[in-house]
C-alpha cells in the first residue's frame, strides 16, 4: 500500500474515484435535494445555478441528481460485469493452462471464437437478445470480457506449472486443484488485478455504449448514455444536459485507468527495481 500511495496515478485515480462514488451513495441513500426521476415542467431548462448545479432537463428533472444516480448504476453493472468476467475468466486461465490437453483445446477454441467479434458488436448482439434489465446488460458485458481473462490468466499459469515448487506438490501426492488454488492462483493475483481495475473502465464504456443504443439500463432508471443520448437534440438549446453526463464518463474512465496505470506500476514485477 505504501507502493501504491506513492504512485501519483494511483492516487489521481482513486481520489477521482472517491468523488464520484460518494455522489453515487448520496444519491443511492437518497440524500440529494432532488429525486433524479422526477418530473418539473416549470422547471424545465434552467442553467446551472446554486439550486441546480448541472441545470435541469427538457422535463425539468435535476441533472446532477440524474448523473449522480447514473453513475451508480453504470457502476454496480461494471463491477457485476468484472466480477463474472474475473471468476469464470481465471478459472477458465486456470483450467486451460494447468490441465492443458483436451480441457486447453476446448476452452481455447471457445475464446478465440469470442474474441473473432468485435467487443461492442458481440455486447450488441447479447444485449438485444436477453431481456432489459441492469443484470442481463451485466452478463452480456461479462461474456464479452471473459475471454481477456482466460488469456491474461492462461500464460502465467503455463510457465508456472513448470516451476519447481509445482512438481514438489504434484510429487507429494496433492491434488491438480490444490495446487491450482493453494500454489498458482496466488502466484498471478497482482496480474488478476491490475486486468481488473482496466476492464471496469472498459465495462463503463460498453455499458455508456450499449445504454446510447438503446439497449442499456431501461427507462427511467437514469443511465449516462441515455443521458447523452438524449441531449443531442438539445446541445444548442441546454448544453449542460450534454456536458455534465459526458464528462462524468470521462471521469469515472480516466479514475480508472489511472488506478491500473498504478496498480500496474507498483505490482508488476519487472517494475519494482526502479522504485
Amino acid at each position: 500500500m505504501s507502493a501504491l500511495r506513492r504512485s501519483p496515478a494511483a492516487v489521481s485515480g482513486t481520489v477521482i474515484l472517491v468523488l464520484l462514488a460518494v455522489v453515487a451513495a448520496l444519491s443511492f441513500l437518497g440524500l440529494l435535494p432532488y429525486d433524479p426521476i422526477a418530473q418539473n415542467p416549470p422547471e424545465r431548462f434552467l442553467a446551472p445555478s446554486g439550486s441546480h448545479l448541472f441545470g435541469t432537463d427538457q422535463f425539468g428533472r435535476d441533472v446532477f441528481a440524474r448523473v449522480a444516480a447514473g453513475v451508480g448504476n453504470s457502476a454496480l453493472i461494471a463491477v457485476v460485469a468484472v466480477a463474472f468476467a474475473t471468476a469464470l475468466g481465471t478459472l477458465g486461465g486456470l483450467v486451460s493452462g494447468f490441465y492443458r490437453g483436451l480441457a486447453d483445446g476446448a476452452i481455447g477454441g471457445v475464446t478465440n471464437v469470442l474474441f473473432a467479434f468485435p467487443p461492442l458488436l458481440l455486447a450488441l448482439s447479447l444485449a438485444s437478445v436477453l431481456e432489459r434489465n441492469w443484470f442481463t446488460v451485466a452478463v452480456a458485458i461479462a461474456i464479452v470480457y471473459v475471454p481477456i481473462f482466460i488469456r491474461v490468466t492462461r500464460g502465467p499459469v503455463l510457465s508456472l506449472r513448470e516451476i519447481e515448487y509445482v512438481k514438489a506438490a504434484v510429487a507429494t501426492g496433492q491434488s491438480r486443484a490444490q495446487i491450482m488454488f493453494r500454489h498458482v492462483l496466488p502466484n498471478i493475483t497482482s496480474i488478476i488485478v491490475i486486468q481488473v481495475a482496466l476492464s471496469l473502465s472498459w465495462a463503463v464504456l460498453t455499458e455508456a455504449s450499449l445504454s446510447f443504443l438503446g439497449l442499456g439500463t431501461p427507462p427511467p432508471a437514469p443511465s449516462l448514455g441515455s443521458m447523452i443520448f438524449e441531449a443531442r437534440s438539445l446541445v444548442f438549446v441546454a448544453p449542460w444536459t450534454l456536458i455534465a453526463p459526458g464528462a462524468v464518463v470521462v471521469l469515472l474512465v480516466v479514475g480508472l485507468n489511472l488506478l491500473g496505470d498504478g496498480l500496474r506500476d507498483t505490482l508488476d514485477p519487472r517494475n519494482r527495481g526502479k522504485r
